[in-house]
């Protein structure tokens, strides 16, 4: 078990995950560690008369990122720490 586990972290410390907002307007991509490793922004989403829409498409953005990350990682753990009742960690 502790070898599944192990390998089930180093999966996702390896694994991206992007989210979009805006129907593709922009995407942010994560690490496995949560860390932002790319942000892309379709031309038509930048209007200097309304950075607050663009602003919410990158909140959107990164929010669904980091909902697909936590979707991944429960489906990589869960099985694996199912059993382990939490031990009391976060997140478990």
């Amino acid at each position: 078990m502790q070898q599944q586990l192990a390998n089930a972290q180093a999966e996702l410390a390896s694994a991206q995950v992007s989210g979009t907002a805006g129907g593709g307007l922009v995407t942010i991509t994560l690490s496995g560690s949560g860390e932002i490793l790319g942000v892309s922004i379709d031309p038509k989403a930048v209007d200097p008369a309304d950075v607050e829409t663009l602003e919410d498409l990158i909140t959107a953005a990164f929010t669904a990122a980091s909902e697909n990350m936590r979707k991944l990682t429960e489906q990589k753990m869960g099985p694996l720490t199912a059993g382990l009742g939490g031990l009391g960690l976060p997140g478990m």
